[in-house]
């Protein structure tokens, strides 16, 4: 009995290797279970990039970052190079110390701002899986004249809802990308694709979008940027003067015996218009509790503005409120349908969603999507080039130059390459190698 059951066991084994041998390498990467399951912001949908395994998060546009830093820590570096010397012999020595000191503490500080506002999430709104349902057939109806191709065809989401924000009624409207009602002071960001809780904009010099999570940072990197140009603007200044008491000499005769303070006074000055005007704009933002979206498309100062506390409670707002934590874990794992929420709904067999990520596409058995790379496909395209050059010469009227058609046309093939050839086929526009790879029985 017992090698009875080892001859069986053998069989089996025989049995098993020889069918596993029958699959190519992309179905057995099909049928195996899947790997390790991806992140979510290695599936993110969004134009945003990660670093840190996806602890921080950045603009699409996060190069400038390194411009900006340029932009300030180059003066920084050339006011305690040249200009400190001169002031280390005109104060007394610890004072002098003490003022370089303090601006490379006060760099240290707005760099250190510019990175958090840039690397936090600025409150991106979770995507829907799913469109919205009507709340109410009778408001649907009313509506249904409201917006485009409610009227040919079944009815859609209404492009915008009212809702009751301090006793004001406000419009919110509908996001096509989220598939959601954005939220009050909610706005989709086309550069970032996210819909942002409090959208003010978005910063090119930052690289990213300046929203509920990172308004406070941006404001404090903005206005500590105008205090530090106007810190060495003005000893450059008492630089410019000391050398003009000590060697009595006229302004001209000073710049050229220090042209680095008259380079950073020039610098400063234009720098320190342009910071110190945005940190008054967004100080007058801040009183009236507006956005720089809402001031620039809403106008409040013609209407009434529904979120407009008082000026010291919407200070307090923005500056001593607790910072809400963010929607989404980056670093969590993605599993089954929840992943169709940070990847698009859409997939093409033949391009991939991202620049950045490998073409996608459905696993047949277990309905989850796989990142396969573009080589797995290679032998399933050239069978169905093969189909459809066959049915090209067949509709011709011509026949194969080779002999070898029929020995292609018994390859082996699942039927999870059959489904994925008739998708292929579909795309190609090709019926007809559709119904050769079904095979005769399907039709009818």
């Amino acid at each position: 009995m017992r090698k009875d059951d080892d001859f069986v066991r053998t069989r089996e084994g025989m049995h098993g290797s020889s069918m596993h041998a029958q699959h190519s390498d992309s179905d057995r990467r099909i049928m195996d279970p899947p790997g390790p399951s991806l992140r979510v912001f290695q599936v993110w949908k969004g134009n945003n990039k990660f670093c840190f395994n996806g602890r921080l998060i950045f603009g699409p546009d996060a190069k400038s970052l390194i411009l900006t830093v340029s932009l300030i820590v180059v003066p920084v570096i050339l006011f305690c190079a040249f200009v400190s010397r001169g002031l280390v012999r005109i104060f007394p020595y610890h004072i002098g110390n003490f003022i370089v000191a303090l601006a490379v503490v006060s760099t240290v500080c707005v760099v250190s701002l510019l990175l958090i506002t840039a690397s936090r999430d600025p409150g991106i709104i979770p995507r829907s899986l799913h469109p919205p349902e009507p709340e109410d057939d009778g408001y649907m109806s009313s509506m249904s004249s409201e917006w485009p191709g409610s009227q040919n065809g079944p009815p859609t989401v209404p492009p915008t809802k009212d809702i009751m924000v301090n006793g004001s009624i406000v419009k919110v409207k509908y996001c096509h990308t989220c598939m959601l009602y954005r939220p009050p002071r909610c706005s989709h960001c086309s550069i970032c694709n996210n819909c942002v809780e409090r959208f003010d904009h978005h910063c090119p010099w930052v690289g990213q979008c300046i929203g509920r999570r990172n308004y406070r940072f941006f404001f404090l990197f903005v206005s500590s940027t105008a205090m530090l140009c106007l810190y060495v603007f003005a000893f450059s200044w008492v630089n410019i003067m000391k050398i003009m008491d000590a060697y009595h000499y006229d302004l001209w005769r000073a710049l050229l015996k220090s042209p680095v303070s008259g380079i950073l006074i020039l610098y400063t000055f234009g720098a320190a218009w342009f910071v110190g005007g945005l940190s008054s704009f967004h100080l007058y933002l801040i009183c009236t509790n507006q956005t720089t979206y809402e001031n620039f498309r809403y106008r409040y100062t013609i209407k009434m503005n529904p979120h407009n506390r008082g000026c010291f409670e919407n200070i307090a707002e923005v500056c001593c409120s607790t910072i809400p934590p963010s929607k989404h874990n980056f670093r969590e794992k993605v599993k089954g349908e929840s992943s169709s929420v940070y990847t698009n709904s859409t997939i093409s067999l033949g391009h991939p969603m991202s620049p950045e990520m490998p073409k996608p596409r459905y696993d047949i058995e277990m309905g989850k999507r796989q990142a396969v790379a573009a080589e797995d496909l290679e032998d399933l395209q050239s069978q169905i080039d093969s189909v459809v050059g066959m049915d090209r010469l067949e509709r011709c009227g011509t026949q194969p130059r080779h002999s070898n058609w029929d020995q292609k046309a018994n390859w082996p093939s699942t039927p999870d390459i059959q489904i994925l050839a008739a998708e292929f086929g579909m795309e190609d526009g090709s019926t007809t190698g559709r119904q050769k790879i079904e095979g005769p029985s399907d039709q009818k």
